[in-house]
């Protein structure tokens, strides 16, 4: 008897150790301390901004976003720990 094969096209089960490239969400984005909003989404509910390898944001654009939360936490705008 013939075993019959299926061949996957799948690049996952080409290679075991493949992973997607991650877009930046904030590319072509104004990353500013007044954006409120925006800081918000890539803070932990405790306060701590989320690492880039989480988010998929760039260096680039996790180096902005930390400055922009750190002015909004001194001007208050942001609590630096939420009880």
């Amino acid at each position: 008897m013939r075993k019959i094969i299926i061949k996957n096209d799948n690049p996952v089960s080409k290679r075991p150790n493949f992973k997607r490239k991650k877009n930046c969400p904030l590319s072509g984005q104004d990353i500013d301390y007044r954006h409120i909003k925006l800081l918000y989404k890539y803070l932990t509910d405790g306060g701590k901004i989320i690492p880039s390898r989480i988010t998929g944001v760039s260096n680039k654009n996790q180096r902005a976003l930390s400055n922009a939360v750190k002015r909004a936490r001194y001007l208050a705008l942001i609590p630096y720990v939420v009880k």
